[in-house]
């Protein structure tokens, strides 16, 4: 069962997903080594990249759920349906949470808390957004690939 309906997955979407969130990790780094260079603006910019990835993310991610849940496809449809929807929902609302992290700390340095002494909360806003990359990451191959 798990095989069958997990072809029925668009492995495309789920590998844009992934660069998506690869590379709002690797901005969220770009944005800690601006704060360091005591760069407000530039790490401002780099965090606004992150958020447009995890932006895109959740819109893909969206597009995924409508057209399983126009086909049908509920918790209740199945075991493999039931581990697919379990799994990247509750990822999905951790992105959305990474997001409001983010933006909080956008806000934060344009008021200018942030800077190449103080930049403990941009650290820690990026640990539980590398956190939800990296639940991404494992649950990407588990979900979509490995068969």
């Amino acid at each position: 069962m798990f095989n069958q309906y997990q072809l029925m997955l668009n492995r495309e979407l789920g590998t844009v997903n992934t660069l998506l969130l690869i590379s709002s990790s690797y901005f969220v780094v770009r944005s800690i080594h601006a704060i360091r260079k005591d760069n407000v603006k530039s790490c401002i910019n780099w965090l606004y990249a992150a958020l447009a990835g995890g932006a895109g993310f959740l819109s893909i991610k969206s597009m995924e759920y409508s057209d399983k849940f126009y086909a049908g496809v509920t918790l209740d449809t199945n075991t493999f349906y039931m581990f697919y929807l379990s799994l990247t929902v509750f990822h999905f609302l951790h992105v959305v949470i990474g997001m409001l992290i983010l933006f909080g700390v956008i806000i934060k340095a344009k008021k200018g808390s942030y800077s190449a002494d103080n930049h403990i909360g941009i650290e820690t806003g990026a640990s539980y957004w590398h956190m939800v990359d990296l639940v991404w990451i494992i649950l990407f191959p588990l979900v979509y690939i490995i068969r």
